[in-house]
């Protein structure tokens, strides 16, 4: 049953109404620190700041605590409650989307360490205005994942999933670059696998925004659309 019909604010209980509301609030929060981390990370990068990067790293512990208080708020309602139809979902759909946002809240760590080496070993590296351009892209895709859970906004949430398949290619086209760029200068090969390796946490964080993304598909209509490509998604019946 659609969302829309079978709103999940509409309860006799107000306190359950306030716990649901509560949820989707500490989920923004969360991806509100995850989205600061990764932007964070990639700043240390481009401007060298090794402590910044030291602070990204460190603040990966703060996002697993947010998982494990969000998590645990679930079980509560769960068990507490019982929901059913789209209150049900609303929770799953949280529980899934906490699990995404902690793995990028890892990737974001990911980059931080890589930031790092290139900045103690004082290099350089090819592929910089790549790693900018690409953040800059997975992070719109996750603030547009995030706003489309919090407004139920199917059409929003299709775009993010749309998007992820461009992002997936200029990061095809970004390693094919640098392997091309390693092959012709062997002295780069070090600092080089360090920007890979950024730029591939940033493709695994558009993945990670791409699911937030679908949940919301099932959030809102009771579809699983995980396993669909994006091309085949009948959007006309998705949205009816």
């Amino acid at each position: 049953m659609d969302i829309t019909s079978d709103t999940h604010s509409q309860h006799i209980s107000r306190q359950f109404n306030q716990e649901l509301e509560e949820l989707k609030t500490h989920l923004m929060a969360m991806g509100g620190l995850v989205e600061q981390q990764i932007q964070e990370a990639v700043s240390a990068l481009l401007e060298g700041d090794s402590r910044l990067a030291e602070r990204v790293r460190d603040n990966d512990k703060a996002v697993n605590d947010m998982q494990l208080k969000i998590d645990d708020e679930c079980t509560r309602v769960l068990a507490r409650r019982q929901p059913a139809a789209s209150d049900l979902r609303l929770v799953l759909a949280v529980i899934r989307a906490t699990s995404d946002l902690e793995r990028i809240g890892d990737e974001a760590s990911k980059i931080a360490r890589n930031a790092l080496s290139l900045i103690e070993a004082s290099q350089g590296a090819k592929g910089v205005v790549e790693v900018r351009h690409i953040s800059e892209h997975v992070r719109k895709m996750l603030r547009d994942a995030l706003t489309a859970f919090a407004r139920f906004d199917i059409e929003l949430a299709l775009e993010v999933v749309h998007e992820d398949d461009s992002v997936d290619s200029e990061y095809a086209s970004a390693m094919r670059s640098l392997m091309t760029f390693m092959m012709e200068d062997p002295r780069a090969i070090s600092p080089v696998l360090n920007v890979m390796w950024i730029l591939r946490a940033l493709e695994r964080i558009g993945d990670h925004a791409n699911n937030l993304a679908e949940y919301v598909v099932y959030l809102v209509k009771g579809l699983d659309i995980r396993h669909v490509d994006p091309e085949e998604l009948d959007e006309a019946a998705i949205k009816r």
